[in-house]
């Protein structure tokens, strides 16, 4: 009992279960790839290209979840409005929604003939099917991860530091600076991360809003799709390379929450 934390032992029965059949579509993955050529199949040209492109439009979407989820994360946490209570399901209805109808809710809203994109397209701005559409699809589709995360961080950390430092006299901007985003550093991390693992990933609203234009808007997710039509070799490939990535971004926010004991929330 001590060794299993005071768990029924039976409860393992459907815990290994669970596990099994997350891990065996991966291994099987890794078993159908011909690592005798593994290397020449990741590193093609379109392979790199997209891989490269990935990264980037990653990197700019979690740059823009931050800027944008970590005010909206407070606001969910301090405030009591209703209207902040009737908009946080929509906030987060993305963590739900197929990403294809988000891919088609962002053209409707920015395409050339969109709801703001007619406005954007006749002062000469195009949007839809660009890299600037691949990195507003990673974002409509990463930002409440990062928001649910330092949402739950705020709300474990609680006001109280930042009551003591203002009744001390310290301007709101100053409490902003020096308590509240220190205090919530560790799930801004853990935030940060899961953003950018999901906005790697991104598919079906990626597609839709910005279509497969090799170098512009082909993602790494979107060349595993076309290379599984024409080298399923390659495709393999590049699902073990992204599935490895993945692994990489998973094992790193596991180890710093160990090393932050908790503390973020998560």
């Amino acid at each position: 009992m001590n060794r299993s934390g005071g768990l029924p032992r039976w409860i393992f029965v459907p815990a290994a279960i669970g596990a099994i059949f997350v891990v065996l579509p991966l291994v099987a993955v890794a078993v159908k790839v011909d690592w005798s050529n593994f290397w020449a199949l990741i590193t093609s040209r379109s392979s790199l290209t997209a891989l490269a492109l990935s990264f980037r439009t990653a990197a700019a979407s979690t740059v823009l979840c931050v800027a944008l989820g970590v005010p909206m994360a407070l606001v969910l946490a301090r405030s009591g409005a209703r209207m902040v209570r009737w908009a946080r399901p929509l906030i987060l209805l993305p963590l739900v929604l197929p990403p294809v109808v988000g891919g088609i809710a962002l053209l409707y809203a920015f395409g050339r003939l969109g709801l703001l994109g007619r406005y954007l397209d006749a002062a000469g701005i195009q949007i839809a099917f660009s890299t600037t559409a691949v990195v507003l699809a990673q974002t409509f589709v990463s930002l409440p991860f990062l928001v649910i995360a330092l949402e739950g961080a705020a709300r474990t950390a609680g006001a109280d530091y930042e009551v003591v430092a203002a009744t001390l006299g310290a301007r709101p901007t100053t409490v902003w600076w020096r308590v509240t985003l220190p205090l919530l550093a560790p799930g801004l991390a853990s935030g940060a991360v899961l953003a950018f693992a999901r906005s790697l990933g991104e598919f079906g609203a990626t597609l839709t809003f910005a279509g497969s234009r090799e170098g512009v808007t082909r993602t790494l997710p979107l060349e595993i799709y076309l290379q599984r039509e024409v080298d399923a070799n390659a495709a393999v490939a590049l699902s073990v390379l992204l599935v490895a990535v993945a692994a990489v971004v998973v094992v790193g926010l596991g180890s710093r929450r160990i090393r932050a004991g908790g503390v973020s929330g998560w």
